[in-house]
């Protein structure tokens, strides 16, 4: 179980991919070399993830400046305020019900964060997900980027699937099926392979205004 800890793992992961899919050159010329794009592990960057989910970066990143500095990112303080000084932070009524259950699972140890380096991939999503709050693609990407996992991909991404479309010449934006298909040669890299895609994505529509 490979952990993505800096650039060497990066160039690890890259020279896998262009051995066994060489378009994917087209996409480091276009792009540059994957980030890093690693968080802490933890309580504070899982509900980070959660508090992102369905909103711009820009409203994202002020919702959670407020949470940070009322000391949201610690279970015990979100389990101590109530839903009123939660939507004060700009939470919706949803997501104090999520940041509400995963402080809970965290505090009560249903939810351990720390096995997520050490479990089986499918082991630490079920347990991930199992938290009202976090779906699929919150817990892949909390392993991705949190924990490191190499071999996490978010086959439901628009973006991936979108990048994927404009790398691979594609007819249409594979479902997350196909792009699960399409990705599974990848392995154990395929975390590399997402970031790489997100930023060939982005590279596109930057340059193209490629829209999805």
């Amino acid at each position: 179980m490979r952990i993505i800890e800096g650039e060497d793992d990066l160039a690890d992961g890259v020279a896998h991919l262009l051995a066994v899919e060489p378009r994917f050159g087209r996409a480091i010329d276009a792009a540059g070399m994957p980030p890093l794009r690693r968080r802490p592990p933890g309580f504070a960057s899982l509900l980070q993830i959660v508090m992102g989910q369905q909103i711009s970066v820009a409203a994202a990143a002020g919702i959670w400046r407020r949470v940070e500095a009322a000391g949201g990112d610690a279970p015990g303080r979100v389990l101590a305020m109530t839903d009123e000084e939660l939507r004060s932070l700009g939470l919706s009524r949803p997501k104090a019900r999520y940041a509400r259950a995963i402080a809970q699972a965290v505090t009560d140890g249903t939810l351990d964060l720390d096995a997520c380096a050490t479990l089986p991939v499918e082991e630490a999503m079920a347990m991930l997900t199992a938290v009202t709050g976090i779906g699929t693609w919150t817990a892949e990407l909390y392993l991705m980027f949190c924990v490191g996992r190499a071999d996490v991909f978010a086959d439901k991404d628009l973006a991936l699937q979108e990048g994927a479309r404009l790398l691979f010449d594609l007819p249409a934006r594979p479902d997350p099926t196909a792009l699960s298909a399409l990705a599974a040669p990848w392995s154990p890299w395929r975390g590399v392979a997402a970031r790489v895609l997100w930023d060939y994505y982005r590279a596109c529509k930057g340059r193209e205004g490629v829209g999805g």
